[in-house]
């Protein structure tokens, strides 16, 4: 499965992209996550559905120094998925 996560609240600034680098990994999902112009985290992840749910609950939680509002989730076509690598920040210096 591929899905497409849209984090809004306060999540740039916060280390949120490295919170979620993390447990992206701990989960072994591929993907990435990146800040949006717009002040949102944006994350495209691909794993099995379990991971995936776990992932999104982590999303949720938000990490420290953060205030997660709501998490807009949309499924992809697998074919999205194809061209993804191990979980990565895209942006990061």
């Amino acid at each position: 499965m591929v899905r497409h996560y849209l984090v809004k609240g306060r999540v740039q600034g916060v280390g949120f992209r490295w919170y979620v680098h993390r447990e992206a990994g701990e989960l072994d999902l591929r993907g990435w996550v990146r800040n949006t112009e717009a002040g949102h985290v944006e994350v495209v992840a691909a794993g099995d559905a379990e991971e995936l749910g776990l992932l999104r609950d982590a999303l949720q939680k938000g990490s420290r120094g953060s205030r997660v509002d709501a998490v807009i989730e949309h499924d992809l076509a697998d074919s999205e998925g194809e061209g993804l690598g191990p979980f990565e920040i895209e942006g990061a210096w």
